[in-house]
C-alpha cells in the first residue's frame, strides 16, 4: 500500500526547507535538550525532525485539522495497522454514493461532486467507527489524516481554501494512502495539544521552545477552513462563494494588530532553557497584507528581556498570493538563551500557583481558593503525590510530581475525570451541546438571556427545570458504566445547583436544577482543566482509602482532603461520613507514618463551637504539625454566617 510521510502536504509558512538550517543552528549554538516543544507547529514538521526515542516533543496548534494530524504522527497509542489498510481499501474502492453534507455544500467548487460524496461518506464512515469503539482515538486521526492529506493533493485551488479555481482541474481521483508512522517508542513521551498558545506556556516547561507565529494578517483559519471543516465534522453552515463556515473561535491575535502585546505576553511566560523564534524580514515590504505584524525591534526587545540573543538569517521565497517580486527575502532565526534567574524558593512557588487552574466540577469543599496557602506547605520535588478523596482535582492537577494519582470513592467523579483525560476537549465540549440541544436546555453563551426570558441575576432555572428533570431522570435510568452515562452526567453537574454533586440513598443522582447553564466561564475552566491534565502523568482511580494501596517512592506525599466529620454538606447527608470512617482514616495516616511516609491532612478542627475531639486528640497523640488555613468556601455549609460570632477553624495536618 502507498505511504504518505509527514511533509507531504502544501502548507503556507512550511518549515521544510528551513529544517537542516534550524538544524544547523542548533548545533552550532551547541543546544542540548531532551524535550523540544513545537508551539505553532502547523504540519509539525518541525516537531517530527527531532522526533526520536530520547526526545519529549510537545506540538500544538489552534486548528484541530492539524491536531488530528499530530494524534496520528506523534501519538503513542497502540494501532491495529491491518485494520487501518482494509479501511483504506475499502474507502478506495466506493462507487455509486448518495449525496451527502460535503457533496451538497462542496460539489464540483474544490473537488468534483463524486469525490464530494467519497468524502462526506468516508468522514461520516470514521465517525461512528469511532463512537462504535471500532477504531481508538488515534486510528480516527490516522484515517482523517490520510483522508485530509488525500484532499490536499488534489484540491482544485493553488494551495489553500480562500478561493477555488473557475475552470480547475477535477478530474483527478481521491486516494487515501496509509501514513508511515514513526516506531511506537519515538512517540512515548510526546503531548499533544489544540490550545491558545499564550494560555499553554503557563502550563509546560521543555528545554527548547521553537516559535513560529503567523506572520501576516493573513489567517491560517481562512486559508484551511475547508480542511477544518472536514476535521471538526459539525457539519456548520457554509456561506460566501468560497464556501466558508464560522470560524471566530479560531482567529488568532498574531495576524491583528495586538501581535506585538500576544508575543511579549508569550514569551514573559516561557519556562525553557532556550526560546527559538522563526520570524521573516517582511517588515513593510510587498502588500499591506503581506507585511510582518511584529517589529525587529518589538523581536528583540521582548527576547533580550528573557536572556542573550542571536540572528542567524536564512534566504526564502516567500509565499505571495499577488505578483510582486519581494527582494532580499530572508526566514531569520532569533536564539534566546534564557539567563539565569536568581532562585527564591518561595517566590518560584508562588509563581506556580499564580497558574493555577479551576476544575469545571465545582465539588463541595473543592480547594482550588486555598491551593496558594496548602501547595506551598508540600514538600519539594515530588515522586509521587496521591490526592485521596480528589474529588473535582482541585489539588492533583496543579502540584508538581513525577507521578500523580487521584483516588476517589465516587466513580462517576472517576470516570468523567477520565473521559478528561482520553478525550480532547473540543470532542467534549461537541458531545455536551449534542445534549444539550437534545434536551432544549439553554445555550445562553450562543443565545444570551433574553431568548428564554431570563436575566443574569434570576438565572435559568425556571427555564431548564422541567428539561434539566428529564435529563436526570434519563440519566438514572442509563445503563451503568456506559460513556453515554458519563457525559449525561457531567451535563447534569454543569446544570445542577452550584454545579455540586450529590446521590439519594438508591443511588440516584438529586441534585436540583441549579441557575446556570454551560457558560463561557465553565468552557474556559473545562478546556484549561484538560489542558493541563494533559501535560501530567496522572492516574484516576476508583477506591476506598482502606482498599488502596500505595506503592511509594523516596518522595511521597499522601494528600486527604475527606468530607469533614463536623460539616454538613451534601455529601455528608444519609450517613456519608461517620465517626468510624474518622478515626479509619486518621488510623489510616498513622500507619503510613510510621511506614516513613509524608502525608498532609485537610480538616476542620472546630466550627460553629463544636470542636472535632477524635481529630484533635489523634494530633495530640502523635506531636503532628497544625498549618491555620484561611477558608472560605462560598458554596458550602462550613463558612461563618453573617452575624455568626461562632468560628470555623480549617487545618492542613502535615508530619513533616
Amino acid at each position: 500500500m502507498k505511504t504518505i510521510s509527514i511533509n507531504n502536504r502544501r502548507y503556507i509558512g512550511s518549515k521544510a526547507r528551513m529544517l537542516n538550517f534550524i538544524n544547523e543552528v542548533i548545533q552550532k549554538e551547541k543546544i542540548e535538550f531532551s524535550s523540544f516543544f513545537d508551539l505553532f507547529a502547523g504540519t509539525g514538521i518541525v516537531g517530527d525532525f527531532f522526533n526520536d526515542s530520547k526526545t519529549k516533543i510537545y506540538v500544538n496548534d489552534l486548528l484541530k485539522s492539524n491536531y488530528l494530524s499530530y494524534l496520528a504522527w506523534f501519538g503513542n497509542e497502540k494501532v491495529d495497522k491491518k485494520k487501518i489498510e482494509k479501511m483504506i481499501l475499502e474507502y478506495n474502492s466506493l462507487g455509486n454514493l448518495e449525496d451527502n453534507y460535503f457533496s451538497i455544500n462542496f460539489g464540483d467548487t474544490y473537488f468534483s461532486k463524486d469525490n464530494c460524496k467519497k468524502i462526506g461518506y468516508i468522514r461520516e464512515n470514521i465517525e461512528n467507527c469511532f463512537l462504535n469503539n471500532e477504531i481508538n482515538t488515534r486510528e480516527r486521526a490516522i484515517l482523517i489524516t490520510s483522508l485530509l492529506y488525500a484532499m490536499d493533493k488534489i484540491a482544485n485551488t493553488v494551495g489553500h481554501y480562500d478561493a477555488y479555481r473557475k475552470n480547475g482541474d477535477l478530474d483527478k481521483k481521491l486516494e487515501l494512502c496509509m501514513l508511515d508512522l514513526k516506531p511506537i517508542a519515538n512517540n512515548k513521551n510526546n503531548k499533544i495539544f489544540n490550545e491558545d498558545s499564550n494560555e499553554l506556556v503557563r502550563n509546560i516547561k521543555a528545554d527548547v521552545v521553537y516559535i513560529d507565529p503567523p506572520y501576516n494578517s493573513r489567517q491560517y483559519s481562512d486559508a484551511y477552513h475547508l480542511l477544518e471543516n472536514v476535521a471538526t465534522w459539525e457539519k456548520q453552515e457554509v456561506f460566501g462563494v468560497a464556501k466558508k463556515m464560522k470560524r471566530n473561535g479560531i482567529k488568532s491575535k498574531y495576524c491583528s494588530v495586538s501581535a506585538p502585546l500576544a508575543f511579549k505576553d508569550l514569551i514573559e511566560n516561557i519556562n525553557a532553557k532556550y526560546i527559538i523564534v522563526s520570524y521573516n524580514n517582511m517588515g513593510t515590504k510587498g502588500a499591506g497584507r503581506s507585511q510582518a505584524k511584529i517589529s525587529d525591534e518589538d523581536i528583540m526587545n521582548t527576547l533580550s528581556s528573557k536572556g542573550n540573543v542571536k540572528v542567524y538569517e536564512f534566504d526564502y521565497n516567500q509565499f505571495n498570493t499577488g505578483k510582486t517580486k519581494i527582494e532580499n527575502h530572508k526566514e531569520r532565526l532569533f536564539v534566546c538563551k534564557v539567563g539565569t534567574k536568581v532562585k527564591v524558593k518561595e517566590k518560584t512557588k508562588v509563581a506556580n500557583i499564580a497558574d493555577k487552574v479551576k476544575s469545571p466540577l465545582n465539588y463541595t469543599g473543592g480547594k482550588y481558593k486555598l491551593l496558594n496557602q496548602i501547595i506551598p506547605i508540600f514538600p519539594d520535588d515530588l515522586d509521587l503525590f496521591v490526592d485521596m478523596f480528589s474529588g473535582g482535582g482541585n489539588v492533583g492537577i496543579n502540584v508538581n510530581a513525577k507521578k500523580i494519582i487521584c483516588v476517589d470513592k465516587q466513580k462517576e467523579i472517576i470516570r468523567v475525570m477520565n473521559l478528561f483525560k482520553k478525550y480532547e476537549d473540543g470532542y467534549i465540549i461537541d458531545k455536551l451541546e449534542k445534549i444539550i440541544d437534545k434536551y432544549n436546555l439553554s445555550n445562553s453563551l450562543l443565545n444570551g438571556y433574553e431568548l428564554y426570558n431570563c436575566t443574569s441575576d434570576k438565572g435559568l432555572g425556571q427555564y431548564n427545570k422541567s428539561k434539566y428533570l428529564e435529563l436526570r431522570n434519563d440519566y438514572n435510568k442509563e445503563k451503568e458504566d456506559s460513556v453515554e452515562k458519563d457525559f449525561l452526567f457531567l451535563t447534569l453537574v454543569i446544570y445542577g445547583f452550584n454545579n455540586q454533586i450529590r446521590f439519594n440513598s438508591n443511588g440516584e443522582f438529586n441534585m436540583p436544577v441549579g441557575k446556570r447553564d454551560f457558560n463561557n466561564s465553565i468552557r474556559k475552566n473545562l478546556k484549561s482543566f484538560i489542558t493541563k491534565l494533559k501535560t501530567k502523568n496522572i492516574d484516576f482511580i476508583n477506591s476506598d482509602f482502606r482498599e488502596f494501596v500505595i506503592e511509594t517512592t523516596n518522595n511521597t506525599l499522601v494528600y486527604c482532603d475527606p468530607p469533614y466529620f463536623l460539616g454538613t454538606a451534601s455529601y455528608n447527608e444519609n450517613g456519608g461520613w461517620t465517626s468510624q470512617d474518622e478515626i479509619d482514616l486518621l488510623k489510616y495516616l498513622a500507619v503510613l507514618d510510621q511506614s516513613g511516609v509524608k502525608f498532609a491532612l485537610s480538616n476542620v478542627i472546630e466550627h460553629k463551637g463544636e470542636k472535632n475531639i477524635i481529630l484533635d486528640a489523634w494530633i495530640k497523640e502523635h506531636n503532628y504539625k497544625v498549618h491555620i488555613i484561611e477558608s472560605d468556601y462560598n458554596n458550602s455549609n462550613y463558612h461563618k454566617q453573617e452575624g455568626n460570632v461562632t468560628k470555623t477553624t480549617e487545618v492542613l495536618v502535615t508530619n513533616y
